[in-house]
């Protein structure tokens, strides 16, 4: 017997909600430029207005709890995370910046022998 978890499809519920808030956000974006003629805190009261309501549409619906749970992870992983000591960060920056400048100087040396053979040498153009 599986232990898998199975995969059940969405209620049309949750994909109407993820509709209105998607078109909640659309709303306080094209309130704020349709409210052009009117003082910013207005405009910008419309604008967060719209985002607050799909947000909170989002957040009841399935995807929205979804969501959430992955941030809430994320954050939890990135904790776990051992960050590098300014000192490692600096050395690893210079390892980087020499391969760059010696790729850099490879690549310019390879385009100046094959101009030199291609023109030079084979095509006879001389400079």
């Amino acid at each position: 017997m599986s232990n898998q978890p199975v995969q059940t499809v969405g209620a049309s519920g949750d994909k109407v909600k993820v509709v209105l808030a998607i078109a909640a956000a659309i709303a306080g974006v094209v309130g704020f430029y349709v409210l052009s003629d009117k003082a910013t805190a207005v405009r910008a009261a419309a604008l967060v207005g719209g985002l607050i309501v799909a947000v909170a549409l989002a957040w009841t619906s399935a995807a929205g709890r979804d969501f959430v749970n992955f941030a809430r992870e994320s954050v939890r992983e990135t904790k776990k995370v051992v960050w590098p000591t300014r000192k490692e960060a600096m050395q690893m920056t210079a390892i980087v910046f020499g391969f760059v400048l010696i790729m850099a100087i490879f690549l310019w040396g390879t385009d100046k022998i094959l101009e030199f053979v291609l023109y030079d040498l084979i095509l006879g153009w001389k400079r």
